[in-house]
């Protein structure tokens, strides 16, 4: 049987540590909740000199002092009896900021083991690192340099694991002021007597000192005449300042080069110019997710068209009944495949997304964004969620956990479905095509810019109603740029299309059978016209109410109601309503527009846009609901939060229908 050792991945955001663990297990990865917390666990596997090694993925963190539910996740990971060796993976081109929490890690008395990463920045700017000196300062740990993006220095920083292991606990590397060590010394021995088989007590001691609640609450000892206040100051001090002088003797040449992230940032970041420079590289975005995805969808389209041809010859030839027939072709098909077309468009997003955040420009998107969401009473923080929205609505409404309260959290999960997800995106290409032509583009990014502008006047309107509750600050590593690794960019694009594509055939291919049905059945049976079906029936009840906002036709308001088991499923609707194979081809989308103008002749540019406004701010798929009642913990606030979507795209809607119809 081989022999496991069970390792921590620690490091502070944005250090490339997900991207070592990625590299470290390759494939074999099992993911799970932390126990009591709904932060995802990730492990992996790998083996090295007949040594099983079970690597756990933690959170980002800055220091062992948390706050967040992440930082909490991590600490105590890494306090955990069954971690045997700790790698804590060190951004080499930042040992200031990063050095602070191997300091503090070393204090738990583990083995600890230097994966330096992103060396080649240090080279890039003409630095060098004394390999020699800096193991020695820190009491002579392994030191590895590792690149998780090229995956080289792997088996070494393995064998450090393994060898280090064996060796056991790191020597003490940092001594306090003799009044601050006196009373470690002291508490050292009070928390042997109190818990004698008790681990890392000399960390422990040193959080009594800085008055930490969680430990304090865990150890309830008495300490009032060791601990008469709080020394968090002076032993921060105190670390920055052992910091300070082990980069003065291991850096050299820090200041031969200036980095290009710091010309990068005058504009990138700059007060005025920094949101104007995100909004034109969205613009960018989208227009290439438009122009060179619609050019891609072409051959999708044909292809759809040919294999929906051969089914029906298929289908014909072994005489299968009409209604059959058309549930394969007319249902599924056009269903499912017409969603399919959408898949260019989706990865030009989904690829233009990860090389923004795998370059490290996300990071300042939020920076810039701070002094906007501080004045709408929330934290830079907050928009980080919003811009994960920008992929999925659910991952996005889990990152509101690192927020610091609930309160916090929960405003964020109001505002964060008004970001417009990947699947809303098919229902932009399709509306936008259909009636904008070459402004197809700057109609669909509109929604996304709509979006963020109406999550911001709904978080003002709360922080009024709150009396101008006010949030602290953001603190944001803002990483270097960097060439984005084309690996992490493959596994990123690839994991989103397989989410695509698995909603493709589970959620939108049941749903398109159910909306056959519904279309083509009626009170008497089959029928031959749609508008004699079930569906039409419970559409009609809803066409006063959506009148004013231009969208008074059944069915759309049936592919208003199918939308919200996935935002997709508006397009699979209007496929399967109007007879269409292929909607997103050019012959689709004219017989879309002539059956719908054939219901109501006026129905415009202006009915589109509203259709597009209300699928932007109506009630978000049933996944992110469920997620939202999960995070949450409230079935009234869910609810609430329906109500108060719904009643938003409405009144939204109506106002522009409105507004637009006295001047069109």
């Amino acid at each position: 049987m081989k022999k496991s050792i069970h390792v921590a991945c620690v490091g502070n955001p944005n250090c490339g540590k997900t991207t070592l663990f990625n590299a470290l297990t390759g494939s074999r990865l099992k993911v799970a909740n932390w126990p009591g917390v709904t932060v995802e666990k990730i492990e992996g596997k790998t083996e090295y000199e007949g040594m099983e090694l079970t690597l756990v993925d933690t959170p980002g963190i800055y220091s062992l002092t948390c706050y967040t539910i992440e930082e909490k996740v991590t600490r105590s990971c890494v306090m955990d009896d069954d971690i045997d060796v700790i790698i804590n993976i060190v951004d080499a081109s930042s040992l200031e900021r990063n050095l602070y929490l191997t300091l503090q890690l070393l204090e738990l008395g583990k083995p600890v083991v230097l994966a330096l990463n992103m060396m080649d920045i240090v080279k890039e700017r003409g630095w060098e690192i004394d390999m020699h000196r800096l193991p020695e300062m820190l009491g002579d740990i392994p030191v590895v340099p590792v690149s998780a993006a090229k995956r080289t220095g792997l088996d070494i920083l393995l064998h450090a694991v393994v060898h280090h292991y064996e060796e056991g606990m790191d020597q003490l590397v940092l001594t306090y002021p003799e009044e601050i060590e006196d009373k470690i010394a002291k508490l050292e021995v009070m928390m042997q007597a109190h818990y004698p088989a008790h681990s890392s007590v000399r960390w422990h001691a040193v959080k009594l000192l800085e008055d930490d609640e969680e430990v304090r609450e865990e150890h309830p000892i008495q300490t009032a005449n060791i601990v008469e206040r709080s020394y968090e100051k002076e032993i921060i001090q105190c670390k920055y300042s052992y910091i300070e002088k082990i980069v003065h003797e291991v850096v050299f040449h820090k200041n031969k080069k200036a980095a290009s992230t710091d010309k990068a940032d005058r504009l990138l970041t700059h007060e005025w110019l920094g949101i104007p420079a995100f909004l034109l590289i969205m613009c960018f975005v989208f227009f290439l997710t438009f122009f060179v995805g619609d050019f891609l969808k072409g051959y999708f389209e044909i292809g759809l068209s040919w294999f929906s041809d051969q089914i029906m010859n298929v289908l014909t030839a072994m005489h299968v009944a009409d209604w059959m027939k058309s549930l394969v072709v007319d249902g599924i098909i056009a269903g499912v495949g017409g969603i399919l077309t959408f898949i260019p468009n989706i990865f030009i997003l989904f690829l233009a997304l990860a090389i923004l955040e795998d370059s490290g420009y996300m990071a300042r998107v939020a920076y810039v964004m701070d002094s906007v969401m501080g004045r709408v009473g929330l934290s830079g923080k907050a928009f980080l969620p919003m811009i994960l929205g920008f992929g999925c609505t659910v991952p996005a409404i889990m990152a509101t956990r690192a927020l610091e309260t609930e309160h916090d959290r929960r405003k964020t999960m109001l505002i964060t479905p008004f970001m417009s997800c990947s699947a809303r995106l098919p229902i932009y290409v399709l509306f936008s095509g259909m009636f904008f032509g070459r402004y197809a583009g700057l109609a669909a990014f509109s929604m996304y810019l709509i979006g963020m502008v109406i999550a911001i006047i709904t978080a003002l309107i709360v922080n009024r109603l709150e009396k101008g509750r006010k949030n602290d600050s953001l603190l944001i590593e803002l990483p270097e740029y960097k060439r984005p690794n084309p690996r992490t960019i493959r596994i990123y694009v690839w994991n989103k299309l397989k989410d695509y594509l698995s909603k493709a055939g589970t959620t939108i291919f049941i749903a398109s059978i159910i909306i056959w049905f519904i279309l083509n059945f009626g009170m008497h049976g089959m029928v031959e016209d749609a508008s004699e079906s079930f569906g039409a029936g419970v559409g009609r009840l809803l066409v006063p109410v959506l009148a004013p906002a231009g969208l008074g036709m059944w069915q759309i308001a049936v592919a208003l109601i199918s939308g919200i088991s996935a935002k997709e499923v508006v397009v699979t609707s209007f496929s399967v309503l109007f007879g269409v194979t292929n909607a997103s081809s050019a012959a689709g989308m004219e017989t879309i527009i002539a059956n719908v103008r054939a219901v109501n002749p006026s129905f415009g540019a202006l009915n589109a846009f509203c259709m597009m406004l209300f699928c932007l701010l109506y009630v978000p798929c049933i996944a992110t609901v469920a997620t939202i009642k999960k995070e949450s913990g409230s079935w009234k606030f869910t609810a609430g939060m329906i109500a108060f979507q719904i009643g938003l795209a409405w009144l939204v809607s109506t106002a522009v229908y409105q507004a637009g119809s006295l001047f069109l």
